[in-house]
């Protein structure tokens, strides 16, 4: 799944849309004794966008915990470097281009030329790996990178005090693509691969939806192509993980304080969202 990210037009196709006081959307969720955040990343940025919204900025400060997808940490980039290693390659007597259509495996020489990756470095990697390098030099190309990601700039932000919370391990991310099957996986990285090559103008698009606050937008231009492409993924990687999220959501209500959480902003928007979800099951949720 191609990443919520943007390039350097990004700023520029905001400010066309007429949305300069704008800023990306929150939730809030409330009782009698807890309130909590939640706040949609994007994981990674292009540089200089100012994007934190008023009550983000205020509620950080006095949080009581702060929740990521993962720890931010740098063992955890550590543990995935590895089982990335681990995962990613295919066996010596298989290759990704033994899973491809001719044409899917055109378009992909197309793209790997188009960011000067080498094909036959891609051609050992599993279909969910080849996808997320390519991704990563398309970050690199419009200028973007996970150092001026949303989740980057709350840990640097947020007070020691708040104690660090995380819905998954890196073990299990991992595994939420390396395990979906091979059709999946393979249709997956050939949505990314369209896009790059035919609408590099919706990394743009996304970052102006999100600074706008424009929910209906995003889900358009960042869901419903993974959910149209390859929709067992979408189940793996959006309503599963959002289903177990709301649960863990309830739980903390059941204690006190203030929390933050801040996920992709993929799961806070749409009707199989983490706010549809507890909306559905009682809980008032004041936002988009």
């Amino acid at each position: 799944m191609r990443r919520l990210l943007a390039g350097c037009l990004a700023a520029a196709l905001w400010a066309c849309a007429g949305a300069a006081a704008a800023k990306p959307p929150v939730w809030v969720v409330r009782d009698k004794d807890s309130t909590i955040i939640l706040f949609g990343s994007v994981h990674v940025l292009p540089a200089g966008l100012d994007w934190t919204p008023d009550q983000l900025a205020e509620a950080l400060p006095k949080a009581d915990d702060l929740w990521f997808e993962i720890p931010i940490t740098p063992q955890t980039q550590e543990q995935a470097s590895a089982l990335t290693q681990k995962l990613g390659p295919f066996p010596p007597s298989d290759s990704l281009s033994n899973h491809l259509t001719p044409a899917q495996g055109q378009k992909l020489r197309r793209v790997a030329g188009r960011l000067s990756l080498s094909t036959l470095a891609l051609d050992r990697m599993r279909p969910w790996l080849a996808e997320v390098t390519v991704s990563i030099a398309m970050d690199a190309r419009v200028g973007a990178n996970a150092s001026d990601g949303v989740e980057q700039r709350i840990q640097a932000l947020a007070p020691p005090t708040a104690r660090r919370r995380a819905f998954e391990t890196v073990s299990q991310q991992i595994g939420f693509l390396a395990g979906a099957p091979m059709d999946t996986q393979i249709a997956s990285l050939d949505e990314t691969l369209s896009e790059i090559e035919d609408r590099p103008e919706t990394y743009d698009k996304v970052i102006a939806d999100w600074m706008a606050g424009d929910t209906a937008a995003l889900k358009a231009d960042a869901l419903d192509p993974l959910k149209k492409a390859a929709p067992v993924l979408y189940r793996r990687l959006i309503v599963e993980r959002d289903t177990r999220w709301t649960r863990t959501i309830r739980q903390r209500l059941r204690g006190h304080g203030l929390t933050v959480i801040v996920v992709g902003v993929g799961h806070l928007v749409g009707p199989d969202s983490v706010p549809a979800m507890l909306r559905a099951q009682g809980v008032t949720v004041y936002g988009p």
